[in-house]
């Protein structure tokens, strides 16, 4: 049986003009709302471009897909994250410490919009190659989080890179078994606190041979 072929992914966007960045703004806040009222099946593409007051046709060379929409979404929640973790950094003393700090933070924020959290969760699950950009700007934001959190002097080692990448994929794991009901707050608090101590592990012998 022949393969359908995937959508190939979108090229860079180009800069946006002062008034269509705000009027991406009101598109993204418009989303979160309604995702935030009803969950992932209440953002649909016409409510959205009502509630933003931009028409239709205007919505779809922003954003392709409901899956684009919430992404972004995303992305310009996790940019709000780090803007406020800036003014208010974590404390702890060791860095592992300051990880798991920040992310239960983040994991905080977002369970208090459950309804909108989950939406943009599924979102970022559904994506495929054409939203590879967005889902790639996900993975930086939240790198950059904990890069913040660990205030290295040096660059980070290919072995921190590793660990940050299973702390990334343990904190959305998290995040959705939560939502969904299979994970307690004390199971999410260990399994990010545990993942967060990757940072602080000794440097790996080169592999044999």
């Amino acid at each position: 049986m022949p393969t359908r072929p995937r959508p190939a992914a979108r090229p860079p966007a180009p800069s946006l003009t002062a008034r269509q960045e705000e009027r991406r703004q009101r598109i993204l806040r418009a989303t979160a709302l309604l995702a935030a009222r009803g969950g992932f099946e209440a953002v649909q593409m016409r409510e959205v471009a009502e509630g933003s007051q931009v028409a239709l046709g205007t919505l779809y060379r922003y954003f392709p897909s409901k899956i684009h929409l919430l992404v972004a979404t995303l992305n310009d929640q996790l940019r709000q994250l780090h803007a406020t973790l800036g003014k208010r950094p974590p404390t702890a003393a060791a860095p592992d410490e300051r990880v798991a700090e920040t992310l239960l933070r983040a994991f905080r924020a977002m369970r208090r919009e459950p309804l909108l959290a989950d939406a943009m969760v599924r979102a970022l699950t559904f994506a495929d190659r054409s939203a590879s950009a967005e889902v790639a700007t996900v993975s930086r934001l939240t790198t950059a989080i904990i890069l913040d959190a660990m205030r290295c002097p040096e660059p980070p080692t290919a072995q921190q890179l590793s660990a940050i990448r299973v702390i990334e994929h343990t904190w959305l794991s998290a995040l959705v078994d939560r939502l969904s009901g299979r994970a307690s707050i004390a199971q999410v608090t260990l399994d990010i606190t545990t993942a967060s101590r990757l940072i602080a592990a000794p440097a790996a012998p080169p592999p044999a041979g």
